[in-house]
């Protein structure tokens, strides 16, 4: 399988700046790295004592698609529902800092705004501290939820609907989401959720699991098989998808454009050189996926693109994200003499 061209990618990657803006309709929340050297046992119990040398905050959840695309110079507008307390003001703060709008964001007062706190020692992460609401929504703030990316959705190309599993995505608020933008022609994508029932996402133009959460969904729709192939069958007849792309970690992704070359699987390995954490790639690659198809890239360019993404923030601690220039210095550090480049 050939390697996407430089011709082709430079093409597509061009065409970010001048895309529509992108919603991206999901759990919001802040990552917070307290780093340090432990030199010592604290004599009050046995656990290490951390010196600290940094705190970084960083957007976490959804916002880092928002963050990615921003990285991207591709225009987003972030919805979801967060507290009224001082991470939703930290929030706020650091995506005014990076350029983002706010206007999406719903504030509850009977809600935490998801806040997760990692402390590392070195390259070793000793514990993480996790503030949040995980309940679902309520009614009202359902429906709130809903008017608001309701009146941002004309200013909208397409919709990334990422499921962490936090509360946000109701069954209701999904399936809002996906008819209002189908009905508009507008490209739906969706990173799902392990523990949403799959049916929710029925309809929607992409659908991007990585494969434990694939085989997690056949096996919630009552199918018993698990492999690739069947489970890539059962996802795009049962869902009614248009597209499917099943992560496979150093395997790559699979692949289904059931509109051009229905009940073709289609499979292109991994690009990533080294890893060093996998935090946040999930994001970048819906984000680059995305996007890639705005810019009139087929699905397997928009993956190949998508996979250099990935094999960039991979290489980074924590959770991070990928600018056109890392993208393209990957790009050519890959297409020359990759193995990949031949069928």
């Amino acid at each position: 399988m050939n390697f996407i061209s430089q011709e082709r990618f430079e093409h597509l990657v061009k065409k970010f700046k001048s895309l529509e803006s992108l919603m991206v309709l999901g759990d919001l929340g802040i990552d917070k790295y307290t780093c340090g050297e432990v030199t010592r046992i604290s004599p009050e119990a046995p656990v290490p004592v951390l010196q600290v040398t940094e705190e970084k905050y960083k957007l976490g959840l959804s916002a880092n698609i928002s963050n990615n695309l921003n990285s991207l110079d591709i225009k987003s507008t972030l919805c979801g529902v967060v507290g009224e307390d001082k991470y939703a003001d930290l929030l706020e703060k650091l995506m005014e800092d990076r350029g983002l709008n706010t206007w999406g964001m719903v504030r509850a007062l009977s809600r935490k705004t998801t806040f997760k706190e990692r402390v590392t020692a070195g390259v070793q992460q000793i514990c993480r501290i996790d503030y949040e609401t995980v309940s679902t929504l309520d009614a009202k703030l359902e429906d709130k939820l809903i008017e608001r990316f309701t009146d941002l959705l004309d200013g909208q190309k397409a919709i990334i609907i990422e499921d962490y599993c936090k509360g946000t995505l109701t069954e209701k608020v999904i399936r809002k989401a996906i008819e209002d933008f189908k009905s508009k022609g507008k490209i739906v994508a969706v990173d799902p959720g392990l523990n949403t029932p799959p049916r929710f996402y029925k309809g929607a133009s992409l659908l991007k699991p990585n494969l434990k959460e694939a085989k997690a969904m056949v096996q919630a729709m009552g199918f018993s098989s698990q492999d690739l192939s069947s489970v890539a069958k059962i996802l795009v007849e049962e869902l009614e998808l248009d597209m499917l792309v099943i992560t496979l970690g150093p395997e790559g992704m699979a692949l289904v454009d059931n509109i051009n070359r229905p009940g073709e699987l289609i499979k292109i390995p991994t690009v990533a050189s080294s890893v060093f954490d996998v935090s946040g790639a999930g994001d970048t690659a819906i984000a680059l996926l995305t996007a890639t198809l705005l810019a009139g890239g087929t699905l397997e360019e928009a993956a190949w693109i998508s996979n250099c993404g990935s094999g960039v923030v991979v290489g980074k601690i924590g959770t991070a994200t990928v600018t056109l220039n890392e993208l393209r210095d990957y790009y050519l550090k890959i297409s020359k003499g990759h193995h990949i480049l031949q069928s």
